[in-house]
C-alpha cells in the first residue's frame, strides 16, 4: 500500500502479494478509504508492490499512471490525487523501471526532502525535478546493491506517522 495520510486513502496495486481482506481490515481499523487497482508493466507483468509505481508527497505525487490497467480506475486515482491539491508528476514505464516511483518524502530539520536513488534521479526529466524541488530538497542515495535485487529507497525506509509529543513529555 501507499498511504495518503492527509486524505486517508490507501492505494493498493492488486497482486498475489495484496490481500483484499487485509486491505479492507486495515482501512476499516485505521479509517482509510481503499483504492485498489490492477497494474502491470509494459511486458504485462503485474506490479507487485504499489510503491514501485507511486510516491505520495505533501505537494506532489509521482505515479506511473499508464500502468494502471483500467482507464476508468486510472482516472479515479488521478482525480483523487489532483483533488488533494498535489501536482501530478507522471512517470513513464522506463522511469518506473529505473525506480523513480520508489521514493519517499521525509521531514528533515530544515524542511522536506525526497529520498530516492541516484538511478531514479538520473531517470527524471529536468521539468520533473523542478516540480519536486518546489516543495522538497531532492536527496539521491547510491544503493546499487539493493537495486540489483529489484528494490530501491522506499523499500528500505519505514514511515513513522505519530502525533508529536511535547518536549520533555515522558514516553508512556
Amino acid at each position: 500500500m501507499v498511504l495518503d495520510h492527509v486524505d486517508r486513502i490507501a492505494y493498493a496495486a492488486e497482486s498475489d502479494r495484496t490481500s483484499p481482506i487485509a486491505l479492507e481490515r486495515f482501512c476499516t481499523h485505521f479509517n482509510y478509504e481503499p483504492m485498489a487497482f490492477r497494474a502491470s508493466d509494459g511486458e504485462g507483468r503485474a506490479i507487485y508492490h504499489t510503491n514501485v509505481l507511486m510516491c505520495i508527497a505533501t505537494d506532489f505525487a509521482l505515479i506511473g499512471s499508464s500502468m494502471i490497467e483500467d482507464p476508468a480506475r486510472r482516472e479515479d486515482v488521478l482525480q483523487r490525487l489532483t483533488q488533494s491539491g498535489r501536482a501530478i508528476i507522471d512517470l513513464s514505464d522506463a522511469q518506473i523501471g529505473a525506480f523513480a516511483g520508489n521514493a519517499i518524502e521525509l521531514q528533515g530539520s530544515e524542511g522536506r526532502i525526497l529520498a530516492l536513488s541516484e538511478t531514479a534521479l538520473n531517470a527524471l526529466r529536468p521539468d520533473q525535478i523542478s516540480e519536486i524541488s518546489k516543495s522538497a530538497k531532492v536527496v539521491p542515495l547510491s544503493i546499487p546493491t539493493i537495486e540489483l535485487s529489484g528494490w530501491s529507497v522506499r523499500c528500505t525506509i519505514a514511515g513513522i506517522h505519530l502525533t508529536a509529543r511535547e518536549s520533555g513529555q515522558p514516553l508512556t
